[in-house]
């Protein structure tokens, strides 16, 4: 193996080492986006279970927030991406507890 060879193989390399960035850097941000949606609520349920306030949250605000993870959670589904079905599959489950306390205690 030439110099030259070696060359042209590091080339190639880096090359596709640096083509791979927008699709981790999309995956890393489709993440921290469903990270947020699931802690969303979260504030004003614990302020409403502390009893610093006794407003509940918004309902429209709630549905919203969650159908969009309802509709991530299908899109992760199908692609198989189990990170993000095991990330919101844990968001619902939290939110779930959280009104279970809030109205059952």
């Amino acid at each position: 193996m030439s110099v030259m060879d070696t060359l042209i193989s590091w080339k190639e390399k880096s090359v596709n080492f640096f083509e791979s960035f927008p699709k981790a850097s999309a995956d890393v941000f489709a993440w921290i986006s469903i990270v947020i949606l699931c802690l969303s609520n979260v504030p004003s349920y614990y302020a409403l279970m502390t009893g610093v306030t006794d407003k509940t949250p918004p309902l429209d605000i709630s549905l919203i927030v969650w159908s969009g993870l309802l509709l991530y959670f299908f899109r992760s589904a199908i692609l198989k991406d189990m990170i993000m079905v095991a990330t919101i599959g844990f968001g619902f489950a939290i939110q779930l507890i959280f009104l279970g306390l809030i109205y059952f205690l």
